[in-house]
């Protein structure tokens, strides 16, 4: 989902785009490790395997908020951006890496994750025209049901 305008279609084969150099791949197959353009696989696996799991667990939970977020309308220019149906699998998706993955990462690094899915299960209890049966929410067959903080009573 890109501003820019989009292109008038790709660039033929033999004629590279303006600026660009040559081609890391040509019909012969990938071009020879250590040429320009070229990812350096082994380096790029040592480095990962250098990233540890509770790591790369959390890295990817805040990716789902993240997009969850944009998919309530809790972003700038956010009405532009509400997906209930995409925000729910992100949810969802969310919830599984979070349950599953909280006694691997300890409760130092689950419970702001925790946090942050309940907020975003709140969110999305709200943002909703017709609101989930309690349990049933995005999630919630992971978490249980959530409940929010009881409204105030009206003044009489």
């Amino acid at each position: 989902m890109s501003d820019a305008a989009p292109s008038a279609g790709p660039a033929p084969a033999h004629a590279p785009a303006p600026g660009a150099g040559p081609a890391p791949e040509s019909a012969a197959g990938p071009a020879a490790p250590g040429t320009p353009g070229t990812p350096d696989v082994a380096g790029l696996t040592r480095d990962i395997a250098e990233v540890p799991a509770v790591e790369v667990i959390t890295t990817v939970a805040v990716h789902l908020m993240s997009s969850a977020a944009v998919h309530l309308g809790l972003a700038e220019d956010g009405e532009r951006h509400l997906d209930l149906d995409e925000a729910r699998k992100l949810i969802t998706a969310l919830a599984g890496l979070v349950t599953a993955g909280a006694p691997e990462i300890g409760s130092y690094h689950a419970a702001p994750l925790r946090d942050g899915l309940k907020s975003l299960q709140l969110a999305f209890r709200e943002a909703s025209a017709v609101p989930d049966a309690p349990g049933q929410g995005p999630g919630e067959k992971f978490t249980g049901p959530v409940h929010g903080p009881r409204a105030a009573s009206p003044s009489r």
